[in-house]
């Protein structure tokens, strides 16, 4: 039996909930181009976003520690595709696309710099005379422009569904661009990828904060959610071994999966949503925590704020991302002639700022401590 696009348009009409995106329905592309005979177009958006330059140099990308801190940390591909996880099992049990939704997810950090958030920080300030720099807009940047893989039109021509997704793309480090649609809700699958990205960053960063030995049990057991879970899982913060750890992780995450999953259907019931247009009339976001669940998780983001992404190693590696990125960004900016080729022509059609940008932008922590040593130290090959 051959599952044709047609037959998975139709099974989706069929499973999905009323208020689900369904692909058919999609506002289509930018370009018009046909479609696949065995995708969706979310599907279809999905293999495009996976097979991006963009989507492999993540895996040598910050979360919250640099890659050469150890094989074992969280990278912004691994954080990606934690949150697809997530966003997916959500999507699940409510009745949503999970294409829409895994695709979003993989795509919501593609614009993010090297080293993090620190390294945003550093390019905002530096591309301040041409608009800044925000890692949603430069998601949509790449998916809309900086990628070229086809002949006929710059980027991946990507839906209109799944666009809007990266655009409204919002958590408390993320704000969204008022200039899409500010009037209307995104779909509840993109809802679903802000939640889940916060979920994932609070358990994972919190994993990596343990094994780093940055984070102890007995701080950790302090914050209410973590010390209450830890009692009723019979972990003591004394004897914490590794196994413990992974248990604490996996019903940390689960157990604010099953708080969305319940909050969100029962405020869609309140509501009395029936539709697409419904969910994108709304006056609130309706996907999310219930109020005790988001009391927790604010609880569990400030201990991680406070005692981990503040640690005195975060803040020397903040400080080191600084150096490099600004240093690099002032010689090119001084000599552009030492751009490759194709960003010096880059530079002739967008200007030098937003080429230099662009340029680091798209740099893993790796390429950008190899350049910075290419550059100013005089013994490295260039």
């Amino acid at each position: 039996m051959l599952f044709t696009r047609e037959r998975l348009e139709a099974r989706e009409r069929e499973t999905l909930a009323p208020y689900a995106a369904l692909a058919h329905a999609s506002r289509g592309r930018i370009h018009d181009e046909d479609e696949s005979r065995y995708r969706t177009a979310f599907q279809k958006d999905r293999d495009r976003v996976v097979h991006t330059t963009a989507f492999r140099r993540l895996e040598y990308k910050t979360q919250v520690f640099v890659n050469y801190q150890g094989d074992h940390y969280r990278t912004r591909l691994t954080h990606t595709l934690e949150v697809a996880q997530v966003a997916k099992a959500v999507c699940r049990a409510l009745g949503l696309n999970e294409d829409l939704a895994e695709t979003i997810a993989l795509a919501h950090d593609l614009g993010h710099p090297p080293f993090g958030h620190a390294g945003e920080r550093t390019l905002d300030r530096l591309a301040s005379e041409v608009g800044g720099f925000d890692h949603n807009k430069q998601s949509l940047r790449i998916v809309t422009r900086l990628e070229r893989r086809y002949p006929r039109f710059e980027g991946l021509n990507l839906s209109w569904e799944t666009l809007e997704g990266i655009m409204k793309h919002e958590t408390e480090y993320d704000v969204p661009d008022a200039e899409w649609e500010p009037d209307k809700r995104p779909s509840l699958e993109a809802q679903v990828v802000n939640l889940a990205d916060e979920m994932a960053y609070n358990a994972h960063d919190l994993d990596d904060g343990l094994r780093a030995g940055i984070l102890d049990p007995a701080g950790i057991a302090d914050v209410p959610v973590v010390g209450r879970l830890l009692h009723e899982l019979g972990v003591s913060r004394r004897g914490f071994a590794p196994h413990d750890r992974y248990l604490l992780i996996r019903e940390l995450l689960g157990r604010s999966i099953e708080d969305v999953v319940a909050a969100t259907n029962a405020r869609l019931r309140e509501e009395g949503v029936r539709s697409l247009h419904d969910v994108r009339a709304a006056a609130a976001a309706l996907a999310g925590l219930s109020e005790a669940g988001a009391a927790e998780a604010a609880e569990l983001k400030r201990y991680l704020y406070a005692n981990l992404y503040r640690h005195h190693r975060q803040i020397r590696m903040t400080r080191k991302a600084d150096r490099i990125l600004s240093d690099i960004h002032q010689a090119y900016q001084a000599t552009p002639t030492m751009l490759p080729p194709d960003w010096q022509a880059a530079a002739e059609e967008r200007g030098l700022l937003r080429a230099v940008t662009d340029y680091l932008a798209g740099f893993t922590d790796r390429f950008a401590g190899d350049e910075y040593r290419r550059l100013f130290d005089p013994g490295s090959l260039t």
